[in-house]
């Protein structure tokens, strides 16, 4: 059955979910709306909706007019498994001594390995992504040069594949936090998948006042793949909650926004002791 998408940009949250609400009243209905913040720091959002009918491109232009929006792009999306497409788009990744996979890919987990079994479903925070993946080979240096993590945490977790690689290093429970319930949820299932219960807690949580977070610090070891926004948002707090000689991993930043992250976590204590850049992004890692 073909699906059909409608997609346009505007400036600034409040005249992207303005849009996303009045297309609730168009028909025929759309099946889903969603509104998505472009991860460049120009505050650019995205608008799309989904329908199972072809939509009312008269309507669209109405509402992209009334709300001062670009026309929206109309498109067919013909049927397909996307499963089992990611599951071919998405083939294993090695990072280092790390070995990312999904179930399909199994039998291709080489011996003396990390094993870290995620789901082709959930594509974000697989190792594919530069930014997850630059983190894992940061980590992967600093755990060859005989760095042993204490007390880990990884903010903004997603699919927890950090906080579960940290687990198979550290002798200790490792905290997986994000604001999003639903990561949790994600995050949860795939460390009963990875064999890691009580080994990696997962808490839903915002920053490091939550009280959990707050009690088990400081940390020796902080993951933060998030966005440069909010990575700049939590410097002084997790400046708090690192340990002295303690290290951040840092990503989600956009290369031209390295220096600008770099700057902020400098005036709040921490040094920078390497920068990595895979396509479009920069991993940070830095001590305190």
């Amino acid at each position: 059955m073909t699906t059909y998408t409608a997609l346009t940009t505007t400036m600034g949250r409040e005249v992207a979910e303005g849009l996303a609400a009045a297309l609730e009243a168009l028909q025929p209905e759309p099946t889903g709306i969603g509104v998505f913040e472009v991860e460049d720091g120009s505050g650019l959002f995205e608008v799309a909706a989904y329908f199972t009918d072809p939509p009312d491109r008269a309507g669209l232009a109405v509402l992209a007019m009334v709300h001062g929006v670009k026309d929206f792009n109309v498109s067919d999306v013909p049927d397909e498994d996307w499963v089992a497409k990611v599951r071919r788009d998405l083939p294993p990744v090695d990072a280092g001594r790390f070995f990312v996979y999904g179930s399909h890919d199994a039998d291709k987990v080489p011996a003396g390995r990390v094993p870290l079994l995620i789901e082709a479903a959930m594509a974000f925070g697989t190792g594919h992504h530069g930014t997850t993946l630059g983190c894992l080979l940061a980590f992967d240096r600093m755990v060859e040069a005989g760095f042993v993590p204490q007390n880990v945490i990884d903010v903004g977790c997603g699919t927890a594949v950090l906080a579960m690689a940290a687990a198979h290093v550290s002798p200790n429970v490792v905290l997986a936090s994000d604001i999003d319930p639903t990561a949790v949820e994600v995050a949860t299932v795939n460390v009963a998948a990875n064999g890691l219960e009580g080994r990696v807690r997962c808490v839903v949580a915002a920053g490091f006042d939550a009280g959990e977070l707050a009690a088990a610090a400081p940390f020796d070891l902080v993951f933060a793949n998030i966005l440069k926004g909010p990575l700049i948002a939590l410097a002084d707090d997790m400046a708090r909650a690192t340990q002295t000689g303690g290290t951040a991993i840092l990503s989600g930043i956009l290369n031209e926004q390295a220096d600008a992250v770099s700057e902020v976590y400098a005036r709040a204590g921490f040094n920078e002791v390497r920068r990595d850049s895979i396509v479009d992004w920069t991993t940070l890692t830095l001590t305190k």
